[in-house]
């Protein structure tokens, strides 16, 4: 029912720094992507309420869920971090034994049948992140958990590249960094798909609190240089098939971060559960086009 995220491997040659980072915040993203029936939506996130509240009182797994705004609507994605591929195992052990543990034996195959019920597909990836891509990355898991913590939407751009060019992409990432770096403050986690989708495929996210905070994003021409940029978007569209840029905003009551993470805002990512009859449909874009 939910795969999920992992951060980071790196490369022999990369900087002492990176390496540093990658044992400190793990190494792989382990992503489930859904597609909701549009029908089924509140069958869907009552199934996902309980899901959540098992394994936060179970010490199950962790992960953030969030959905699409801007990109293909009723789309949710649930992403764990994860050190290793047996961490990948564990976090699965751990969600099944807390399922179990709340609705018995029978519980996880049920809840799992009623949540194939509701949505349309699925796909799970295994994400490698790429820390010596990433502008600006935190300093350390503290603050990381910060940034996460106080973030409220997430702005990912997807770049779908041409089989055998994925290290000319690489070189025009790179190209991108020190620009970044040099002229912006923010931090961009760059990450690649190696299992689960065609590649070679790409993911540029940043986290933000608000959605106004995207106004001041750093601008590329400007960071590069007008005649820089257009030859470095000259060679991009030579690498690339498409690149697709999608907004979700976090879903807290899907989720159940890791304490690190929860104890930086308890009252949105620990939310109390509502009174039966009382729920209030979620605010955004999403909740607005819903019946599209």
């Amino acid at each position: 029912m939910k795969r999920l995220l992992a951060t980071v491997s790196f490369a022999l040659l990369l900087t002492p720094l990176a390496y540093t980072q990658q044992q400190m915040m793990g190494e792989y993203l382990d992503v489930f992507r859904v597609k909701v029936r549009p029908e089924k939506r509140a069958d869907f996130d009552a199934i996902n309420r309980k899901v959540a509240d098992a394994n936060r009182k179970g010490k199950g797994d962790f992960w953030i869920a969030s959905q699409s705004e801007y990109g293909e609507i009723n789309t949710v994605q649930f992403t764990s971090t994860r050190e290793s591929y047996a961490g990948i195992e564990s976090g699965m052990n751990a969600f099944m034994n807390a399922i179990k543990e709340a609705y018995g034996p029978g519980g996880l195959p049920k809840m799992m049948a009623d949540f194939n019920g509701t949505i349309l597909s699925g796909r799970a990836e295994i994400r490698r992140r790429r820390w010596d891509l990433s502008p600006n990355p935190p300093a350390d898991p503290d603050a990381y958990s910060n940034m996460l913590g106080h973030a409220r939407w997430i702005r990912t751009i997807e770049i779908r590249g041409r089989n055998g060019r994925e290290e000319a992409i690489e070189e025009r990432l790179k190209e991108a960094k020190p620009a970044i770096e040099k002229g912006s403050k923010w931090s961009f986690f760059v990450s690649e798909t190696t299992v689960g989708a065609p590649g070679p495929l790409y993911y540029i996210s940043t986290l933000q609190p608000t959605l106004a905070a995207f106004d001041s994003a750093p601008k590329l021409p400007e960071l590069m240089g007008k005649d820089e940029f257009t030859t470095w978007m000259k060679g991009m569209s030579e690498d690339t098939i498409s690149v697709e840029t999608v907004v979700m905003r976090i879903l807290p009551e899907f989720s159940n971060p890791p304490e690190a993470v929860a104890k930086v805002d308890p009252d949105f990512w620990r939310p109390k559960r509502a009174v039966a009859g009382q729920l209030t449909p979620a605010k955004g874009a999403l909740t607005a086009k819903a019946g599209q």
